[in-house]
């Protein structure tokens, strides 16, 4: 049997009824405080009175006070801060006055002491009590304007990396849309209709898989393979047999999380630098697997290769050679940015090209998945616990040399 879980509301999330409960629990404690101290000195029961009356008076101006005070704090510091020195010093002598003419009235003074005597006196008293609320007051008000700021800052924070993150996703998908389309206008002027309409459709299934997805969302790398099954399918009514791919997923890797379109880039460059320069083409390899507490995944291909220089500011500066010499490493470069924005530093992104050739990208990232999520989510929410789950699909494990060839013309 689920426990409901005891989730107690932070204090300030109603700011009025915050104000009401310190309120009413300070000046209570006060009189309490007074009381208790009139009793101890053996004074009559009738003062008990005297002191609620100068409780009811205290609270009362207090509730003026938080009214100027409010108007106050959005000025300017010099403007604040003088105007509460004279606002604070009024308010002390009416609550000083009410207190002294109670006290003369009830008798409550020895016959030798004058009222002006008893009004200085019971001044400070006063000035105390009230100083040291409104020092409360401005100390609780500005601690949550600190709060309120943080959040705001927080939000944008977040809504700057959602559109740099949206930015660097749809810099990466122009570039393949127009070579597709390209190739269908090709494919249409030659009259091989049903060529073309294999490529349409295996065109819209790629893009209703990258309009699903949220620009800074996870998918498992079982749903990241399924799109660059739907975009090698694609590419391969281009190159036919000149383009050869494999992949090797392991079944833990499958179930791993990492940024949705996160691989078509690579892909895409595999491809252009890859098999477009070579006739007999070259041979496409993804490789993921679970080493420790990491996801590891390579990309590779068996093409021309390229050289690296140095890497500059944190991305992978990338010279081409003369069979990749329109390269300006502009999709390796979002695809590092990327990995910072969602990873920061708990990620590795490595480029790799030897001298006999071939190029491969190797990225290691924290090893997510959805079970993790789901756990975590219901330590958090003990509640939704024992609701029933929706069991996760079995992993998609691709076997090797796995060639997406469909519906290809001959």
């Amino acid at each position: 049997m689920a426990v409901l879980p005891i989730q107690p509301t932070p204090f300030f999330a109603n700011k009025n009824q915050a104000f009401w409960n310190l309120q009413l629990a300070g000046w209570g404690g006060a009189m309490m405080l007074r009381a208790m101290s009139a009793l101890a000195n053996g004074q009559p029961p009738d003062r008990l009175v005297i002191i609620l009356i100068a409780t009811i008076t205290g609270f009362s101006i207090s509730l003026i006070l938080a009214v100027i005070y409010g108007r106050l704090i959005r000025q300017r510091p010099l403007v604040t801060w003088g105007a509460t020195a004279s606002v604070l010093a009024v308010a002390t002598g009416v609550y000083a006055f009410i207190d002294s003419w109670v006290l003369d009235v009830a008798g409550a003074t020895s016959g030798t002491a004058s009222f002006a005597n008893l009004f200085v006196g019971i001044y400070f008293i006063d000035l105390t009590l009230l100083g040291a609320w409104s020092a409360l007051y401005y100390a609780i008000n500005f601690f949550l304007q600190v709060e309120e700021q943080a959040d705001r800052l927080e939000r944008l924070e977040a809504q700057a990396t959602s559109a740099q993150l949206a930015m660097l996703r749809y810099q990466l998908n122009p570039h393949f849309l127009f070579n597709t389309l390209n190739s269908i206008s090709t494919l249409v002027l030659l009259k091989q209709s049903e060529t073309a309409n294999a490529m349409l459709t295996r065109l819209s299934s790629f893009l209703r898989h990258t309009l699903v997805t949220q620009p800074g969302g996870k998918v498992t790398v079982a749903q990241e393979v399924e799109t660059l099954q739907l975009y090698l399918g694609i590419e391969q009514m281009r190159f036919e047999d000149r383009l050869r791919s494999s992949f090797r997923v392991e079944p833990d890797a499958a179930k791993a999380k990492l940024p949705a379109m996160l691989l078509q880039p690579l892909v895409e460059n595999a491809i252009k630098y890859g098999v477009s320069p070579l006739e007999e083409g070259a041979e496409i390899a993804i490789v993921a697997q679970v080493v420790g507490p990491r996801l590891r995944v390579t990309v590779s291909d068996t093409g021309p290769g390229m050289t690296t220089d140095d890497i500059e500011d944190g991305l992978p500066a990338v010279r081409p050679t003369n069979a990749r010499r329109d390269s300006t490493g502009v999709g390796l470069a979002n695809i590092r940015d990327r990995l910072a924005q969602a990873y920061g530093e708990e990620h590795r992104f490595e480029i790799r090209s030897p001298e006999s050739g071939g190029f491969s990208v190797l990225i290691e990232l924290p090893y997510e998945t959805e079970e993790a999520e789901a756990l975590s989510a219901a330590q958090a929410a003990p509640a939704q616990a024992s609701l029933p789950q929706k069991p996760a699909a079995p992993p998609a494990v691709i076997p090797s040399h796995t060639h997406p060839k469909a519906h290809q013309a001959t």
